[in-house]
């Protein structure tokens, strides 16, 4: 009741202001959305001249690919899709039932933008910010930008930036994401924080450009292992156990938690540089350049007293910490010119030191290391160029020296038919070693001690893609992808496994076969008058000898909502219902120590129904969001599962607000 209260109040004030700031205020309306214009200050020294106008675009964004867009402050079901913890459309992932705690996977995408294997426990990943992440910002004057939304029970999640400049070639941004859960079950709750701060500069006569950030992340989950009984206290949906608190789940002094700390910089100078033609397009340019980043993390895994859930434990308290340091520098030539395109020629020093604290010394004499250290060497090649209404893009990533990665090669070409109709075809190859939890891992638990450096070959990955975007006939995308040496973690097969004891045998193993992954993914919206129709449906189907990959074959999105500006044209209003479905299929179950999901094949989930109601209004810059998640769960069965033992989350009604201030 209270959360209703606070929101009225925020309706009520935003409505006023908005009505009252309309009366003689001058409005413009930018590429993508209206701000009120700033008002300006009269230049010194002349009379009622005001400086240039502002608009929206003059608030650019940088991604990490150097892609510029404009500062959106419009309302629409995309923003609908992507207003949650990850702040990005979740329709290929499932949430477990507290906000922040982890998601399996409907959908995959095995393409790579890295060329080296990660720390890995990649279910505790979803939250943390990677390098390619990070955006920058490029502002005409001070911009802040504020995300709120309730969360279940003592918390909240906000997500602040501020991004100003000391001149229009300085510019720099802070920004923190806070959150904290305690979850409706128990020992449940996640907290989170995501710092980071960036810098973005062109030199006076623009031949000197650095970008650089630091960003400082960790992410602090409860584990309590999912239900022990649930037949009987949730499937049954018996009305004592509604009250989620009182379900029986699996741990109460368990923990684990993802360190990391990055200091990222990427700079160069153009040696030549020729000056613009009158169409304001820079003709020919050389350059030099450095990219720069030393990021340290560990993930740590903490039991107060061991369980036999996953095995036997040398000593009674669990305390596994696995740490891994990267120093990377990459040293590049970029040459420009406006017919030949872009070429960019690189050499990549990749230091790695991936440890534990001790040698592990098994009863029968073998030994795992503690430590994974070394040097990679690689050097790479980008090409661009657009040629008439064709865009042709290349990157080669090939390793020289070490024993991690193999090669990266992504190429692509789109063409533009008309405004309305673009055609795109790309591949992706690549090969590297997995990830440093596959190849060596020590616990405390006896039978999660491994080291397969020897034994374990690098993953080879390779991808077809068409895709097409049509204001017409919507959006389509085909995907073909072909894995060898596919690398997941599963019960032992060399142990007789009882019913239940899955977690005390898991191991990572490696795919000898072939797997086939064909993925197809088609968006259309319908509009009639104010109400429209969105629809977004993807169909998976994977060729293998042995069922390591597992995905639903089908999966829908359906929203149908209305919009409308009301007040006066003071607020624009947004009002829906969101269907979600998914087929079953045996979903990888969670593995707590590890942070990882492992592949079961006793259990097949999905196939259940999530409806969600949602109110949204935009006010100026504000937008307001509501919503009653999961509407259904209390009359369509208790079978709405993210993982074995571990469900989705009941009907809860949420709110929240995203609102950019101007200075």
């Amino acid at each position: 009741m209270k959360y209703f209260f606070i929101l009225f109040f925020v309706f009520v004030n935003s409505i006023v202001l908005a009505q009252e700031e309309n009366i003689g205020k001058e409005k413009k309306e930018g590429a993508i959305g209206i701000i009120s214009e700033p008002k300006q200050p009269l230049s010194k020294g002349v009379s009622n001249n005001p400086l240039p106008e502002i608009s929206i675009k003059d608030y650019k964004i940088i991604s990490f690919q150097r892609d510029t867009t404009f500062l959106d402050t419009t309302l629409t079901i995309q923003k609908e899709y992507r207003y949650n913890y990850l702040r990005k459309d979740d329709f290929e992932l499932m949430s477990f039932s507290n906000i922040g705690q982890t998601y399996n996977k409907l959908g995959v995408d095995f393409n790579r933008s890295n060329l080296y294997p990660r720390i890995g426990a990649r279910a505790k990943h979803y939250n943390y910010l990677e390098i390619e992440d990070i955006d920058y910002y490029n502002v005409a004057t001070p911009m802040t930008d504020l995300f709120f939304k309730t969360t279940l029970e003592q918390g909240q999640l906000l997500d602040a930036m501020l991004t100003f400049n000391t001149s229009r070639r300085l510019n720099f941004s802070l920004a923190y994401k806070g959150h904290r859960s305690l979850g409706k079950y128990q020992f449940d709750q996640i907290q989170s924080g995501n710092f980071r701060t960036t810098t973005n500069y062109q030199g006076k006569n623009g031949r000197y450009l650095l970008r650089a950030h630091i960003a400082a992340q960790n992410i602090d989950s409860e584990e309590n292992g999912g239900l022990t009984n649930k037949e009987l206290q949730f499937e049954s949906g018996d009305p004592d156990f509604i009250n989620r608190p009182r379900v029986d789940v699996r741990f109460n002094n368990t923990d684990n938690k993802i360190l990391g700390k990055r200091y990222y910089l990427d700079h160069q100078y153009k040696l030549v540089k020729k000056q613009r033609d009158s169409t304001f397009v820079e003709k020919t340019s050389l350059a030099v350049g450095h990219v720069f980043s030393y990021e340290t993390k560990y993930y740590q895994f903490i039991q107060q007293n061991a369980n036999a859930y996953f095995g036997e434990a040398i000593i009674s308290n669990v305390d596994d910490k696995a740490t891994l340091k990267t120093f990377y520098n990459q040293f590049n030539v970029q040459f420009y010119n406006s017919t030949l395109g872009r070429l960019k020629g690189s050499i990549d020093l990749y230091n790695y030191d991936y440890f534990f604290d001790s040698v592990f010394v098994a009863e029968n004499g073998e030994t795992v290391q503690n430590q994974l250290r070394g040097t990679e060497i690689a050097f790479g090649g980008d090409y661009s160029k657009r040629i008439g209404d064709f865009d042709v893009k290349g990157t080669l990533r090939y390793n020289l020296s070490g024993e991690l990665t193999g090669n990266i090669l992504d190429a692509s070409a789109s063409y533009t038919i008309n405004d309305k109709h673009t055609l795109g075809f790309s591949i992706h190859s690549s090969a590297r070693m997995p990830n440093f939890n596959f190849l060596l891992y020590q616990s405390e638990y006896l039978n999660y001690n491994w080291q397969n450096t020897g034994s374990f070959a690098k993953e080879k990955v390779n991808t077809v893609q068409f895709n097409l975007k049509s204001d017409l006939w919507g959006r389509l995308s085909a995907r073909y992808t072909t894995l060898d040496n596919y690398t997941f973690f599963t019960s032992n097969p060399t142990v007789v496994i009882e019913e239940g004891s899955e977690n005390a045998n898991i191991r990572p193993l490696q795919e000898e076969s072939n797997i086939s992954y064909i993925k197809m993914k088609y968006a259309k919206e319908f509009k009639l008058g104010k109400f429209a129709l969105n629809n977004t449906v993807m169909y998976q189907n994977v060729s293998q000898k042995n069922n390591v990959l597992n995905v639903p074959q089908l999966v829908t999105r359906n929203t149908l909502y209305f919009s409308s500006d009301v007040f006066k044209k003071a607020m624009y209003l947004q009002t829906g219902i969101t269907f979600k479905y998914f087929t079953s299929y045996t979903m990888d179950a969670y593995n707590p120590l590890l942070g990882e999901f492992y592949v079961q094949d006793s259990e097949e989930l999905g196939g259940f129904p999530l409806l969600d109601f949602f109110i949204n209004a935009r006010i100026k810059q504000t937008r307001i969001y509501l919503k009653a998640e999961h509407f259904n769960s209390s009359f369509t069965g208790y079978d709405f599962y993210a993982a074995p033992n571990y469900p989705y989350r009941d009907f809860v009604i949420r709110f929240g607000l995203v609102w950019n201030f101007f200075s």
